[in-house]
């Protein structure tokens, strides 16, 4: 007999062959006649798998068996285009076809499932705990972990189908979808992206604890592990930190909520075109939160400004909001801008209930720090005044910051908001608030013609080398300087830089001292070369802002710690080459004074950067880890014991230690059964502790033969069975034991949290300033002179360049004049015919402002 021919699909579409009646000749004598033989059974094919189209298609196909014309050339298979022969019975083929490419539509888990009284399905363990889950948190799609894959079920598996483009199928009673766990932080980014509030389900037991604990013959345990939205990516666990091209970006949460006012400007209780609004932005990943309360009109002009500038990636709306204000925001986080939005209820917060919530959060962990550790004390002083700068916050920012503290608390990143050094305020003394208009007609972030940042203000400034550089000046740029001390400190800072960048050809400056009866020469850096040799390193290190405030929030994995605290210290040890905090140097018997920077602000920031304090802190907590356990994330060889610090681990260590010893020993009691003084256990793909014997040797019945060669058999006794799972209990048992000793070490970083902030926020001013002085030396920029407070307004620009037309025209670009005075001529008419220039020029004039304090103008 032949081999039988594989099933193939297109033979699923063939009619049933006819089968022959049995011929037999006619008899007179009926009882002679021999019954007819039986028809032979047909079986059934054996279906594979099924075929699923997508709408457009079931759609045609399905119009497509309604009507059956007559049709003269054949039916071709739709998947091997091969002939399909006429079918002898067209209704029966077309319900196999309808059963066969669109099956049944599976049970779709539901948001808000509840297990009815009349529900007699029958859910597997796994499948109830997903249930339990998803009644638990309805508006979170669900990833759960199963074995070495994560598992999407009933309506987020069709979710997950769409936006990742995997297979969905059914199994048992669920659609369902899975991922492979390595691929966790790729798919978690792109449903983020999309969206959607995902939530990671891992599991909570191992197989060695399982089999040890009560729970053996039940499923693994399973628990939420983390969650992930657009402003809490960066910073969650498994899958922050990688920034993938966007890391300049900000991640803002944003809360608005509001109160209408009436006509005289007070609070009332009915809705109008005038409100009163308070809003705070949180960007968690870098720890930065802001605060405000302003009064708006109908076209919420403020509001929207704000909106502009911070780009928020989430939006939270604090209910009820007036049509004028919801309108805004749902336009801003429509379809295009892949803005997700999400509302909350601010009734609770009624009668002061946000200020108690606001100060159950810092008093508790304010607690906590004093009785963790004693040594704690300060921090829990800067807590308190925090507090205190709570008490001052208006009533509508605080209960945005009571809303944002709820919503951040289900991803346990409250923390956060208790550092009172990160909040700051929207209406300053020291910086202005553009419009709306004016980011938008000015092209400051954005151009009109692609939205992009190429051809902006932003784009033409930005020569930063690290992405919180890069986010630094962006709140630059959108806030002007208005305080004198403020644009002259950062003006001096900016000339020196582009000084030094042209003042030396060599790498290095000579200082020429001559005093007493002896000359010296010393040798010093020069300042552009060092700072840009520092900043070239940070640009090519991890995102530090974003790591330290990973490591607060303890989501930083060991290689990122030391990463981004190596760094640092590297960064700072740099900056220590300049001896800005050594004011003299001694040469035999005289203290000669050596000045290498002479801006006051670069030399506080510079001293910040590599203070004393914080590079001693980077060298102890590094001295803990194990690098090279750290790049292989082993823990439990990460944490380097001294004195007396993790007992716990050291136990843990010990006793599997010990395990490794009784499992080893037992060798010896095999070689004195057998006689075999040479024999030792080997290790067969993997298979560890084996007892290889010849093929003849007697071994008791009890043993386990695991695999045999021509002339030995291997085994493994009950006694190394035994000891093996002994040893593989004590080895997760202290892989646990380490990752919570990795946690509490994480915990302690929150001391020195401050110090390493103020040092990355020195570093990223110092990138600013030498961006800065790179665009002032590439264009030829001159420094603006200010004139005194007693004297009369007045804009005076000599060969005045628009900054961004002069980049895109490179030379072709016309300089021209603008001279205003208060008491002379203070008004221009800009006459001319159409794209003459007009409006260049008077945006050209607005920029040079805004420029000027900032850095250098763009003259000639």
């Amino acid at each position: 007999m032949g081999k039988q021919k594989q099933q193939v699909i297109s033979r699923f579409f063939a009619s049933k062959p006819k089968i022959p009646a049995a011929s037999t000749p006619p008899s007179s004598n009926p009882s002679s006649s021999s019954p007819p033989p039986p028809k032979p059974v047909i079986p059934s094919p054996n279906v594979k798998t099924t075929v699923s189209f997508s709408p457009s298609k079931r759609k045609l196909l399905s119009s497509h068996l309604a009507s059956t014309p007559k049709r003269l050339k054949p039916t071709l298979s739709p998947h091997t285009q091969n002939p399909v022969p006429p079918q002898s019975n067209p209704s029966l083929h077309q319900k196999f076809l309808q059963k066969l490419l669109e099956p049944p539509s599976p049970p779709l888990l539901e948001s808000s499932i509840e297990p009815s009284e009349s529900d007699h399905k029958k859910y597997t363990p796994l499948e109830q705990q997903v249930v339990d889950l998803k009644s638990k948190y309805p508006d979170v799609l669900l990833m759960v972990e199963v074995g070495y894959r994560f598992r999407f079920f009933g309506k987020d598996a069709d979710i997950a189908a769409k936006v990742l483009g995997i297979y969905a199928h059914v199994d048992r009673n669920f659609l369902t979808a899975s991922v492979p766990t390595f691929r966790l932080n790729v798919y978690v980014r792109r449903l983020v992206s999309a969206g959607y509030k995902v939530g990671v389900v891992k599991q909570t037991e191992t197989a060695a604890i399982k089999a040890h604990g009560s729970n053996r013959v039940g499923p693994f345990g399973r628990g939420l592990s983390a969650l992930y939205t657009k402003a809490t990516l960066e910073a969650a666990e498994d899958v922050g930190g990688k920034e993938e091209g966007c890391g300049a970006e900000s991640n803002y949460l944003v809360c608005v909520v509001e109160k209408a006012l009436d006509f005289s400007g007070s609070v009332s209780n009915f809705g109008g075109a005038n409100v009163r609004i308070g809003i705070v932005g949180v960007e968690i990943s870098t720890g930065d939160v802001v605060y405000g309360e302003f009064d708006d009109g109908v076209m919420r002009s403020g509001l929207e400004a704000v909106v502009l500038s911070l780009a928020p990636a989430e939006l939270l709306l604090g209910q009820p909001l007036s049509k004028q204000t919801e309108k805004l925001l749902m336009a801003y986080a429509g379809p295009a801008s892949n803005v997700r939005l999400e509302h909350a209820s601010g009734d609770c917060f009624k009668d002061g209930g946000a200020l108690e919530d606001v100060m159950s959060l810092y008093e508790k962990t304010v607690e906590d720090n004093l009785a963790d550790d004693v040594n704690q004390l300060a921090e829990g002083t800067e807590q308190r005044n925090s507090i205190q700068g709570v008490l001052t916050m208006p009533d509508l920012a605080l209960q945005a910051l009571a809303l944002t503290i709820r919503h951040f608390k289900q991803f346990g990143f409250e923390r956060i908001l208790c550092c009172g050094a990160s909040f700051r305020s929207l209406s300053s003394r020291v910086e202005m608030n553009l419009s709306a208009n004016t980011l938008q007609q000015l092209e400051i972030l954005r151009n009109n013609s692609d939205g992009s940042e190429t051809g902006s203000l932003l784009g033409v400034m930005n020569h930063t080398l690290t992405t919180y550089g890069s986010r630094l000046l962006r709140h630059w740029v959108t806030h002007p300087l208005c305080d004198r001390n403020m644009i002259t400190a950062r003006l001096d800072a900016v000339s020196e830089i582009a000084l030094s960048m042209g003042s030396y050809k060599g790498s290095q400056s000579i200082v020429e001292i001559e005093g007493g009866d002896f000359d010296a020469t010393i040798m010093q850096p020069e300042l552009s070369c060092l700072l840009s040799s520092v900043l070239t390193f940070l640009g090519r290190s991890p995102d530090i802002q974003r790591g330290i405030t990973r490591i607060f929030h303890r989501t930083a994995t060991p290689s990122e710690f030391i990463a981004v605290i190596q760094a640092i210290l590297s960064a700072g040890k740099q900056l220590k080459r300049l001896h800005i905090d050594e004011e003299y140097e001694d040469y035999g018997c005289n203290k000669i004074g050596v000045a290498i920077v002479q801006s006051a602000l670069l030399r506080r920031l510079i001293l910040t950067a590599s203070s004393s304090k914080v590079l001693g802190n980077a060298v102890k907590l590094l001295s803990t880890l194990n690098k090279e356990a750290a790049d292989k994330g082993d823990f439990t060889d990460l944490i380097i014991i001294s004195k007396d610090q993790f007992p716990e681990v050291a136990r843990a260590r010990k006793a599997l230690q010990l395990a490794k010893e009784e499992l080893d020993n037992l060798i010896g009691l095999y070689r004195k059964q057998f006689r075999n003084h040479k024999l030792e256990f080997t290790c067969v793909s993997g298979t560890t502790h084996l007892v290889e014997l010849s093929i003849d040797a007697k071994v008791p019945s009890n043993w386990v033969k695991v695999s045999s060669t021509n002339k030995t058999v291997r085994y493994h006794p009950p006694e190394v069975l035994t000891a093996l799972d002994q040893l593989r209990l004590a080895n997760e048992e202290l892989t646990i034991i380490c990752r919570a000793a990795w946690g509490s070490f994480l915990m302690e970083f929150g001391e020195y949290y401050m110090d390493f902030q103020a040092a990355v926020q020195a570093l990223a001013t110092v990138d600013c300033l030498h961006s800065l002085a790179i665009l002032s030396k590439n264009k030829n920029y001159v420094r603006p002179i200010f004139m005194e407070d007693n004297r009369p307004v007045q804009i005076q620009i000599h060969a005045g360049r628009h900054p961004v037309l002069e980049t895109i025209l490179q030379d072709n670009f016309v300089p021209n004049d603008t001279i205003l005075h208060a008491d002379r001529e203070y008004c221009q008419i800009v006459t001319g015919p159409n794209m003459g220039g007009k409006s260049c020029y008077i945006r050209q004039v607005a920029l040079i402002a805004m420029m000027a304090q900032n850095q250098p103008l763009c003259l000639s």
